[in-house]
């Protein structure tokens, strides 16, 4: 063998030692849309085990980060496995064995499959992407989650906090398990998020004692929570905000085929949210379908019978406070997340002893996805220092 191809040889060891997925990540990475298709049936595998990554284009931050998509094993509202995919971004310039990792769940993305977030970060056009700079300027690695049912054919589960939490949590597992990556299993871990993202972070947190108790969880930092699904979705009836109250009674049948929502839909509700789960996202939920009411979708409120106040009551959040520091936050305009409910949610977490820090806004929901990112920033820095939480309850 010559000199060369002993050389050839050596570096490919190297590189598939460094870079070759784990046992459960084995699973070619598809360069098109059939990555986000989960395997069937799943391989068997423990929450936030790797089933499959590429590398991601990381839009603006393609020089600055290593980034890759993943595809990891989850658990639904079930409590069944599930498959989820999402974004891991890692500094070029960051200690891998000691970066802290921050889960960023994203708000809002609507149900259609363009609108997926890994996909928008890819491209450059997350929305949140303000937020998600500030934590890769401060040297952190970064797991976003895209949520469960985000595939060709989308079955979204939206403001299921049952799936999004362990969608959030598993996201730093996998990031964690990602051998490409680097990242150590006892790093700093924060939750963070806003609208959608804040109750799936909120979720996360109250979530992880029990069913990810290795995390070392220092913090969690959520905004414009929607604590109460009821409250939350009842109000938008016929105002501006009517296609998240529409998405939201799609995501909840998505995650539990019992609630049989097609079977109190008119022929115009049928057609409206088979063409939302086609070509709908944040943009055409806020404009399209702004000032709709749900009385032309539907022929009964089925939405108010036994089986779907029992999955609300469900999601609601406050039933098991976080035993990590939070930072909760709202808008006091907010036209899309009652603040009543959140400042209800904000009253609980303090009554329970959780070193809270709560703070509200003037101003309105969609404002403060960015005006809300210093303070963020301010609260994951100081967690991951390690300076004590103080309670402003």
């Amino acid at each position: 063998m010559t000199a060369r191809r002993v050389l050839a040889a050596l570096v490919a060891v190297v590189l598939n030692a460094v870079f070759a997925p784990a046992a459960a990540a084995t699973a070619p990475a598809p360069p098109d849309d059939s990555f986000y298709v989960p395997p069937s049936p799943l391989p068997a595998g423990k929450p936030g085990d790797v089933l499959r990554w590429r590398p991601s284009k990381a839009g603006p931050r393609s020089a600055s980060v290593d980034a890759w998509q993943v595809m990891y094993l989850s658990t639904n509202a079930l409590g069944q496995p599930d498959a989820v995919t999402g974004t891991v971004l890692v500094p070029k310039t960051a200690d891998r064995a000691s970066a802290p990792i921050v889960a960023f769940a994203p708000g809002t993305h609507g149900p259609a499959f363009a609108c997926t977030p890994s996909a928008m970060i890819d491209i450059g056009a997350f929305y949140e992407q303000p937020g998600l700079d500030d934590l890769l300027d401060a040297g952190y690695a970064v797991a976003v989650p895209d949520y469960e049912g985000y595939q060709p054919s989308p079955k979204t589960t939206y403001v299921v906090g049952r799936s999004e939490g362990p969608a959030v949590i598993d996201a730093v597992r996998a990031a964690q398990r990602l051998p490409a990556a680097g990242l150590s299993a006892s790093a700093k871990v924060v939750f963070r998020g806003y609208s959608q993202g804040g109750g799936a972070a909120a979720w996360a947190g109250e979530l992880q004692p029990s069913y990810a108790p290795e995390l070392n969880l220092v913090g969690i930092a959520a905004g414009g929570v929607p604590a109460d699904l009821v409250q939350v979705t009842l109000q938008l009836d016929g105002k501006f905000g009517f296609g998240v109250f529409a998405y939201a009674l799609l995501g909840l049948d998505r995650a539990y085929p019992e609630l049989q929502l097609d079977s109190f839909l008119s022929d115009n509700g049928r057609a409206k949210l088979a063409e939302m789960q086609r070509s709908a996202c944040t943009f055409e939920l806020l404009t399209t379908y702004a000032n709709q009411k749900i009385a032309d979708y539907t022929t009964s409120p089925g939405y108010i019978k036994p089986a779907w106040v029992a999955r609300l009551n469900e999601n609601k959040l406050g039933g098991t406070p976080p035993r990590a520091p939070v930072f909760l936050y709202h808008a006091t305009g907010d036209q899309l997340v009652q603040f009543a409910q959140a400042d209800a949610l904000h009253k609980a977490y303090c009554a329970a002893g959780v070193r809270e820090t709560w703070k509200t806004y003037d101003t309105d929901h969609i404002t403060l996805v960015y005006t809300g990112n210093a303070d963020v920033l301010a609260f994951v820095q100081d967690r991951i220092a390690g300076k004590p939480a103080t309670a402003s309850c």
